[in-house]
């Protein structure tokens, strides 16, 4: 195994493939340097030397400057290397694209086709709270209904998407919280749901189903406890309906154009842009070789990273949105007072990630090549094939589930630290590197590890298999551990 890679042939760090001890002797392309101290995998260590306020290259771009001297060899870490990153960026339209196109293949998934036209990948019963309140009967609804249903008939999870709003919120609030649900409604994973209310939420079933626009009445009911005796047995009926509306439901083949798939990270480590994240760069350019659709979301993790995105905007007007999508999210932090480039976390800086530059720049490797075709704001469904931006923060369930909601039929999550979470569709977690793969396989679906020794066109195969897999229904880790989860981005005041 390589002791170092070096991601680009314009870097000056390489990253370490395993723990280098001080004093230790390591070559990388006819360079021999020794470690001038411990250098724990995934970190980085200088090719070269450094005077303060150099600047620090990986992945081909600066990922920071030098706050001290620093020599061949040394540990570049948060005590030697800050941020470029300060107040709001100028932009200007460069167009730069080069993307990688895969050959046509006559591939399928075995999918569910919907009356609407779109194609799940799960046939999931949902109880949709509209408002916090009743997530506690919902859930015993469920149960009950659950212990009469073992087998699950036609569906293939039973699921509350539980949350604490719905009530006491304002203006955009209020709003996003009624679209993601909205969305949750019309998702095509979903084959039968339950809106359930209680009765004096600002969030009103009858306001809310009459935003619904078309929906199928046989898979969507509606339910509010304080117009009814007892809420459980009516709900019990309801849903009895909707299991005897999806009985004889059936997965049929449909082609992989039709596959939505959301791109995620989190718990992220010196090796997330090495392995895992360039694995689903390689597969977003190759679903939309096939005519399908990949999201990028967790737009602070785009900041330093932005203008390669904006480079690939298809056209001028999808570059001006990624412009207001990064400096509204800007906006978003400066409004509260908060420091714009607060970032890593702490287990990102403990699995080698120094700076928001190197962070986002790894981050970033998970959308390919392909270009930028559309920019959607929070809760608004997918209007083009190809590859979208979507708002949303960089917290795992929140992203996870703005990914769920914008018609993603699937999400996939690189984590080099590892998670066990789960959003309201299959979730498939992807490992960094072949020790978390073996330490927590419980929550682990695919190990890109092996990139480290293998090429890459191998490990995608296996990729593409494995998806089509999960997309025909086997399931994810976290179907199979019944967890499964919806958070809602909140902005403002509550009541």
């Amino acid at each position: 195994m390589k002791q170092l890679m070096k991601m680009n042939p314009r870097d000056t760090v390489a990253v370490a493939l395993r723990p280098i001890a001080s004093g230790e002797e390591i070559s990388l392309e006819g360079l021999t340097l020794e470690a001038a101290q411990d250098i724990p995998q995934g970190h980085k260590i200088a090719l070269t030397d450094f005077a303060v306020n150099d600047v620090i290259t990986k992945y081909g771009y600066p990922i920071g400057h030098a706050v001290e001297a620093i020599r061949a060899g040394d540990w570049i870490h948060t005590h030697n290397i800050k941020t470029n990153l300060a107040g709001e960026e100028e932009y200007e339209y460069l167009p730069e694209l080069h993307p990688v196109i895969y050959p046509q293949r006559d591939l399928t998934f075995q999918g569910y086709r919907r009356a609407s036209g779109k194609v799940g990948i799960r046939n999931d019963l949902f109880i949709i709270p509209t408002v916090g309140c009743v997530n506690g009967i919902a859930e015993q609804m469920l149960q009950e209904f659950k212990a009469e249903h073992p087998d699950l008939g036609g569906f293939d999870n039973f699921t509350v998407l539980k949350h604490p709003y719905g009530c006491s919120q304002l203006g955009d609030d209020h709003r996003m919280t009624r679209s993601i649900l909205l969305d949750a409604v019309n998702h095509p994973n979903a084959g039968g749901v339950l809106v359930f209310g209680l009765g004096c939420e600002n969030n009103i079933v009858s306001e809310f189903r009459s935003m619904l626009g078309d929906y199928d009445e046989s898979r969507v009911k509606f339910l509010v406890a304080q117009e009814v005796g007892n809420e459980v047995e009516a709900g019990l009926t309801l849903l009895e309906e909707l299991y005897e509306a999806a009985r004889n439901d059936a997965r049929e083949p449909v082609p992989l154009s039709e596959l939505n798939v959301g791109l995620k990270c989190g718990g992220s480590d010196g090796f997330s842009g090495i392995t895992a994240n360039p694995l689903l760069g390689a597969f977003s350019d190759f679903i939309i070789s096939q005519g399908g659709t990949s999201v990028l979301t967790e737009v602070p993790e785009m900041f330093g990273a932005e203008k390669m995105l904006m480079a690939r905007a298809e056209s001028r007007e999808v570059y001006e949105d990624i412009v207001s999508l990064i400096n509204n999210f800007k906006q978003y932090f400066l409004s509260y007072g908060e420091p714009v480039y607060e970032n890593p976390s702490p287990g990102n800086k403990a699995g080698g990630i120094s700076t928001l530059e190197d962070k986002s720049l790894g981050c970033t490797q998970k959308a390919g090549s392909s270009p930028v075709v559309d920019v959607l704001d929070y809760g608004v469904k997918l209007r083009r094939k190809g590859l979208s931006l979507l708002q949303a923060p960089g917290n795992d369930l929140v992203a996870a589930s703005a990914l769920a909601a914008s018609d993603c039929q699937l999400v996939l999550f690189t984590t080099g630290r590892g998670t066990p979470f789960g959003s309201f569709v299959p979730t498939v977690k992807v490992a960094t590197n072949n020790d978390l793969f073996a330490k927590k396989g419980h929550w682990m679906d695919f190990n890109a590890g092996p990139l480290l020794e293998r090429p890459m066109a191998d490990v995608l195969e296996e990729f593409i298999a494995y998806i089509i897999d999960v997309a025909s229904g086997q399931k994810t880790r976290n179907e199979q551990n019944e967890v499964r989860e919806l958070a809602i981005f909140k902005t403002g005041v509550t009541l």
